[in-house]
């Protein structure tokens, strides 16, 4: 292999075994941060090695036992020996060597839920949202500061500060690297949830940028979403998001045109749905339903998104299946944006004065004052309507709100069609 092979293999590897490396060393050394280190003093290890010694059989056992070695020169040089001792039970007069081989011992135990406790930790409410997606990205994903960065839009040195004060604030915080129990977990599984699909929502749908869709950031919350549920089974609400966003994934070939530009739910050619991806969606959502989840946010929302993938043309869709799921998504997860989307598919079941009537309720909202996809919904009804004038003047206040260059391009189309349509019905 040449050089520059050996260096691919190496970022692949990395990807692919970073978070069971950071995992299985934050159990061993009780901070996220400190095991984060370890795992990339290893990285520099293979950096330095394998291009001479060729890349091992066993990679990732390779990197780990690197990373233990590291730790265990950590515990020797550092007043952790001190703690590891005292929790092991020893007198701190006791020999040192018993104390120190019970906890190198203990690193071999089977590492059980690393990956689950790794998740809860960079979730941990004591971090902000924005905080708990970076850390999640960089310890679980195994993006580097730079790709976190671009992906967000967010300038790099904020994304560094960002993961270096959560992994600070977890260590001042004395976060325990475990899962939570009892009634703890339900809200904190929750968070874990929000932060997987904020993650995926914003490579699904780009808040800004140049770029409507990020496939990267969905492919890398789908393949959390995928871990999280396979390490937690019996939570219904796992299985509800991956159907959710296995789904919605399933659309991403046909959302943009030839040129990038954004192609409507109803324009798109569904021959190019990925029905792989369908498939895998559907089985979640069974799953998901077994469990007696089948009223939960997530799996409500993998409904919807069921409806439209199990109608091979936009008129075979069950839209009153879907008023009805919006109603009950409404019930239990009562939001502005829910609203908005249930008022699309009221507009399509009874047409769009009905949804327009819906809408105009939610314009006093202080919640969806900048949020463009309220007058972009609300153009949409009023051209359908043949209200030319005043939906020109919402796409043109929708084009103005979003940070999307796509988004607003296609905003403007629809606002000069809109005053095109006007200026043919003038007399």
């Amino acid at each position: 292999m040449t050089a520059a092979d050996v260096r691919k293999t190496i970022d692949t590897v990395w990807r692919m075994e970073s978070a069971r490396l950071i995992a299985g060393l934050a159990r061993m050394v009780r901070d996220v941060g400190l095991a984060e280190e370890l795992a990339q003093d290893a990285l520099v290890a293979a950096l330095e090695r394998w291009p001479e010694t060729g890349v091992p059989d066993n990679p990732g056992a390779w990197l780990m036992a690197t990373a233990k070695h590291r730790a265990i020169d950590r515990l020797r040089r550092s007043k952790l020996m001190q703690r590891k001792h005292e929790e092991i039970g020893y007198d701190i007069e006791s020999d040192q060597e018993g104390a120190e081989d019970a906890w190198i011992d203990a690193m071999d135990d089977d590492i059980g839920d690393d990956l689950l406790r790794l998740v809860f930790t960079a979730c941990h409410p004591v971090l902000s949202t924005d905080a708990q997606v970076a850390l999640t990205l960089r310890l679980l994903g195994g993006l580097t500061t730079e790709e976190i960065a671009r992906a967000f839009l967010v300038p790099e040195p904020t994304v560094a500060q960002r993961i270096v004060r959560a992994k600070r604030t977890l260590s001042e915080a004395e976060v325990p690297f475990e899962v939570p129990r009892g009634p703890e977990l339900a809200g904190r599984l929750s968070s874990v949830l929000g932060v997987i699909y904020l993650i995926f929502n914003e490579g699904y749908s780009a808040t800004a940028g140049d770029d409507w869709i990020r496939p990267a950031l969905c492919d890398e919350a789908l393949r959390l979403g995928r871990i999280l549920a396979e390490l937690a089974p019996k939570e219904s609400e796992a299985h509800g998001l991956v159907a959710l966003m296995e789904i919605q994934a399933s659309r991403a070939g046909a959302r943009v045109g030839p040129s990038g530009e954004p192609i409507l739910l109803l324009d798109q050619d569904r021959s190019r749905w990925d029905r792989l991806l369908i498939g895998r969606g559907l089985t979640a959502l069974e799953r998901a339903e077994k469990l007696g989840g089948a009223r939960g946010p997530y799996a409500l929302q993998a409904a919807i998104a069921a409806c439209h993938a199990r109608a091979l043309t936009p008129d075979a869709t069950d839209w009153a299946r879907i008023v009805g799921l919006y109603a009950a998504l409404a019930e239990i997860a009562p939001s502005p944006v829910v609203e908005l989307n249930r008022a699309v598919a009221l507009a399509m079941h009874f047409g769009p004065a009905a949804g327009l009537e819906l809408v105009d309720s939610l314009t006093a909202e202080p919640s969806l004052r900048n949020y463009h996809l309220l007058p972009s919904v609300r153009g949409d009804f009023l051209f359908k309507l043949d209200r030319f004038e005043e939906a020109h003047a919402e796409f043109m206040l929708a084009a103005a709100l979003t940070k999307n260059a796509r988004e607003r391009a296609f905003l403007i189309e629809r606002a000069r069609k809109a005053k095109e349509n006007l200026s043919q019905t003038e007399p």
